[in-house]
């Protein structure tokens, strides 16, 4: 049996531009383009960029909520998709799997349907599955919402009854009710206050402990990541440009847009010295074509090659990968 949960191998996902009377594809927009990532049994892989850098869009395509284009995943060595060698799970076979990967939805008032309580709404995979009758998922949905910090009376409520910090704990509860193994948390707390966000990611931890749980953690606030995560994964423009451990990310970054993100992490002492790195230019378009590294035309330290060849991402030290021309072996530049 593997170490790894979940092995992805070059997933891309190319949405289509359509223009013009008879709406033909003149183009793709490439938001997810050709990422690989293995994550660790037990594990808080986190998944890091800007806006629009293809997170979001990475985490759903990779547990197949979003069809993909090209690539391959396999969960504890069963093969969900492999686009390539035509290889797909049906759907009698991915119901099931479902019940193993669940997910964690951004915003918590778009993801509650208003017209469900709140049992209902924890019950409903428990019923859909057939894991137990109505009334007995709705017991067990009492359960879930004491596990995760709320009163179990709580079930006859509808969401808009409750805070942004109590509808994401509703919605964490409705993602343990299959006793899944491996959850997706699409940033989980971004639409929260800060007091409220340190609760939520206590309870995902504590959950994690007792539960047994792996987590793919996306996120754009690094000094959330920092603390929270095992192994981190820097994102821009669909592409991983660096991967490693916690430590060694924040320890000693190598790539220059990872660079440049550490830079503007607030200090957390007075008296720390650091350089703000400010990128010139503006993201390219992820509809453009590129002939070698994306980051090219943002790049201090980009070179002709960068133009001309596309990186690749390679291990420069133990668990440490960087997809960067100018960045050697054992992570001098």
């Amino acid at each position: 049996m593997s170490e790894y949960l979940i092995r992805a191998r070059g997933i891309k996902k190319h949405f289509p531009i359509h223009d013009g009377v008879f709406c033909r594809t003149v183009g793709y927009v490439k938001a997810v383009d050709g990422v690989s990532i293995d994550i660790k049994k037990g594990e808080i892989f986190g998944l890091v960029g800007e806006s629009g850098c293809g997170k979001s869009t990475t985490g759903r395509t990779l547990i197949n909520l979003i069809e993909p284009t090209s690539g391959s995943v396999t969960f504890e060595d069963k093969v969900i998709y492999d686009v390539e060698n035509k290889i797909k799970v049906s759907a009698k076979e991915m119901q099931a799997l479902r019940r193993d990967i669940q997910m964690i939805f951004q915003d918590p008032y778009a993801s509650l349907d208003p017209r469900m309580t709140v049992g209902e709404i924890v019950a409903e995979g428990i019923v859909k599955h057939k894991m137990a009758k109505k009334k007995e998922a709705i017991e067990k949905s009492m359960a879930l919402l004491e596990l995760c910090g709320l009163r179990g009376s709580n079930v006859n409520k509808y969401p808009h009854e409750f805070s942004g910090g109590q509808r994401q704990r509703i919605g964490i509860a409705r993602a343990l009710a299959l006793n899944p193994k491996f959850i997706v948390a699409d940033e989980p707390i971004a639409a929260l206050d800060v007091s409220i966000q340190s609760q939520v990611l206590i309870l995902m931890q504590e959950l994690k402990e007792k539960l047994g749980l792996t987590y793919l953690f996306i996120s754009h606030d690094l000094g959330i990541v920092k603390y929270f995560c095992d192994r981190i994964g820097v994102m821009y423009l669909g592409n991983i440009v660096e991967q490693g451990t916690s430590e060694q990310l924040f320890s000693n970054p190598q790539h220059p847009y990872t660079k440049s993100l550490l830079s503007a992490v607030p200090k957390t002492h007075p008296r720390e010295v650091r350089e703000r790195i400010i990128l010139k230019g503006d993201v390219p378009s992820p509809a453009s074509h590129f002939t070698g590294c994306k980051f090219y035309s943002r790049c201090p330290n980009a070179i002709e090659k960068c133009n001309q060849e596309i990186p690749e991402l390679r291990e420069i030290e133990k668990d440490h990968l960087v997809s960067c021309h100018c960045v050697k072996l054992g992570g001098k530049i």
